[in-house]
């Protein structure tokens, strides 16, 4: 078997979206199948050693540098696997850039995944957050998943419902931090696809137009644009906090304190209502918020950034905050949808 390449004190700031400047201890990059098996063999005779697994690595803040092996996943690849009669069978790799691949899909004639155009990461990083925009999530449209457990070597394949889904959650998740290594997944696509635009800017944005999928991807990619900073140009991951979900009647009482709180029923659960977080946190006056290169976005208090230098330690500080003001103003506890690496 090839030995793994391992690299020392390797830098990490390209390899994540806030662009925050740590390094790791050991560092290599998996690109093949022998890459793969190189890595099972190393963690079963270090497993004392952290391991880190890092996809497009925009769903991550490091607080400090990393005492461990990080490990990027560059695994390529992506193909129509079988068809039915109702829907297409679509494969990809852990690696692929995750709006490459919807756009693939979308050149390719196959429907399913336009809503979820633009997120940043990787197809392997898209189902440990359950990634989701625009009224779709990504366990709406995956079949199964090919991973391995790095702490028994073990090659598994899950259904749908052994993924555990929830909202920005899932198995994987909830398991030991990168225990799991998703190598490849499978999408079920629609042959008929049951268009989904009733979302604010998405319906103004197709204006009439009989929507099809390049329509409604270049619809939501538009908006995206318009309220999220390219992390290319300013640290970001994104959406930072999640959207407090709770009882109807919690939400109810708040609701009478202040009448313009934003309420979102859940499809799944009657008697659970979502809010958002982004209204919350500008109602405390956290948007366009700088203190020092740590900041809040100008155009979406949702988003924290980093204007330049920023440590990891000053993003979380300013997070937690934020997190603090919130729960004096509304006794609510705003959760990190990234994971924060301490």
């Amino acid at each position: 078997m090839r030995a793994m390449h391992i690299q020392q004190n390797y830098s990490l700031k390209a390899l994540n979206s806030f662009g925050v400047s740590v390094s790791a201890d050991l560092f290599t990059a998996l690109r093949s199948s022998d890459d793969v098996d190189a890595l099972i063999s190393w963690r079963k005779a270090n497993l004392s050693t952290p391991c880190l697994l890092i996809g497009g690595g925009s769903n991550m803040l490091f607080v400090h540098d990393f005492k461990g092996l990080a490990v990027v996943v560059c695994l390529k690849g992506q193909e129509l696997i079988a068809e039915d009669d109702d829907a297409f069978y679509i494969k990809a790799a852990g690696g692929e850039n995750w709006h490459d691949f919807v756009r693939w899909t979308i050149d390719e004639g196959y429907a399913g995944l336009e809503n979820l155009s633009l997120i940043p990461g990787t197809v392997g990083a898209a189902p440990m957050q359950n990634i989701g925009a625009y009224g779709v999530e990504l366990g709406d449209r995956l079949q199964s998943l090919d991973a391995i457990d790095l702490s028994t070597g073990e090659r598994r394949t899950f259904n749908n419902e052994e993924c555990q889904f929830a909202y920005r959650d899932s198995f994987f998740k909830r398991q030991q931090p990168d225990r799991w290594l998703i190598e490849s997944v499978t999408f079920r696509l629609p042959k008929n696809p049951k268009w989904i635009t009733a979302y604010a800017g998405v319906e103004a944005a197709l204006d009439g137009q009989e929507p099809n999928a390049r329509l409604i991807s270049d619809a939501v990619i538009a908006l995206r644009q318009s309220k999220l900073p390219d992390p290319k140009v300013i640290g970001n991951a994104g959406s930072f906090f999640k959207n407090p979900i709770m009882p109807i009647e919690q939400w109810k009482a708040l609701r009478a304190k202040f009448p313009d709180l934003p309420g979102y029923p859940q499809n799944d659960n009657k008697d659970l209502i979502k809010t958002s977080a982004g209204w919350l946190i500008d109602q405390c006056a956290w948007k366009a918020f700088r203190d020092g290169d740590a900041g809040i976005y100008e155009k979406h208090a949702l988003v924290l950034v980093n204007h330049g230098e920023a440590s990891g330690k000053a993003l979380w500080d300013l997070a937690e905050r934020i997190i603090k003001s919130v729960k004096e103003k509304f006794d609510l506890t705003l959760e990190a949808e990234p994971r924060v690496i301490d």
